[in-house]
């Protein structure tokens, strides 16, 4: 609850701030948020990531301040565990012998930590960030903007996602009147990239299927794949997105091939088709329309199980896949 939040806050003096494995724009964003509004209040504070910030996201104020490291290093008065299903999420193993400030927005999670902030109608924790920032009293500065109006423009797939409210728009305005550059932050996001992310897309889409529906799509990226295009995981980031643009398409998987057998599937629809509660099937979660999971098993077998249930979600009768 927001309440058992402030108390902690006022409370205590020495805290952590992490997020999941490959960060993204929400966790980054509201994570480095909150780190300033904690140094606002005099706090001593970190930002603690197993893995390191997409150059992406270099341009979000205090970037460079972010620790990354393999484990957690400080016995900390609370962690703050940003957008993460659970307290493994961010790949720190001693993270769970901290106090465990769980904040997240997705529908699917399940509380862990020993306070637990969660708000399914948030369209990302920036949205909860800035109204924590205004309960405990502490001003919007522009570093504080910069950093919540990246959480809103990811999450919500720059405002294109049904989860864009009136009360994102709002914060947003606000946010732009704080001083945040939209143009500034969206070139930094998406018109950056390395060649290898560009000649990866292309490698990817060029194999895109559907079933017989139409309705659904999946595209693939195998370890070759990368090779060939001396690209990262990191450079996947968004293909979905391409494949969900097809017209009469309803819902997309994007099958990564993590190792060998062991596959980390993204989920994206449009409308009323609930990826969420697909994902869930394998072990993951996430939003309605945004969601993922991790399964083992041979690409066939996974590529068939998780088209039957994007085919049920949509109310089709399973066909040729």
């Amino acid at each position: 609850m927001l309440s058992q939040v402030i108390e902690l806050i006022e409370q205590k003096n020495f805290f952590m701030i992490t997020s999941h494995i490959r960060p993204d724009g929400d966790g980054l964003g509201s994570g480095l948020a909150l780190y300033w509004i904690l140094r606002r209040l005099g706090k001593d504070v970190n930002v603690v990531l197993k893995d390191r910030v997409p150059p992406g996201y270099y341009v979000l104020p205090g970037a460079d301040e972010v620790l990354v490291q393999p484990d957690v290093a400080e016995n900390y008065d609370a962690a703050f565990v940003i957008e993460c299903s659970d307290v493994e999420r961010p790949g720190l193993p001693s993270l769970k012998d901290q106090l465990v400030v769980n904040i997240d927005h997705h529908s699917t999670t399940i509380p862990f930590g020993d306070v637990n902030w969660i708000d399914s109608t948030a369209a990302a924790v920036g949205e909860m960030i800035y109204n924590l920032s205004k309960a405990l009293g502490v001003e919007v500065t522009k570093e504080i903007a910069e950093c919540l109006y990246t959480a809103l423009l990811t999450d919500t797939g720059s405002f294109h996602f049904s989860n864009t409210t009136e009360r994102t728009l709002k914060i947003a305005s606000e946010l732009v009147r704080r001083g945040v550059e939209p143009a500034r932050i969206s070139q930094a996001l998406y018109y950056s990239y390395p060649f290898s992310r560009i000649k990866l897309l292309g490698l990817v889409l060029s194999k895109i299927e559907r079933d017989e529906s139409g309705r659904v799509a999946w595209v693939t990226m195998d370890r070759e794949t990368m090779e060939e295009a001396g690209a990262s995981e990191e450079d996947s980031d968004g293909i979905v997105n391409h494949a969900l643009s097809i017209d009469e398409v309803e819902a997309v998987a994007f099958f990564k091939e993590f190792t060998e057998g062991v596959y980390r599937v993204s989920l994206r629809s449009k409308g009323k088709c609930n990826v969420a509660r697909v994902a869930e099937q394998f072990g993951g979660g996430g939003h309605r329309n945004a969601a993922g999971c991790r399964i083992e098993d041979d690409f066939e077998g996974v590529r068939r199980r998780v088209i039957e249930g994007l085919q049920q979600a949509l109310g089709v009768a399973p066909v040729s896949a």
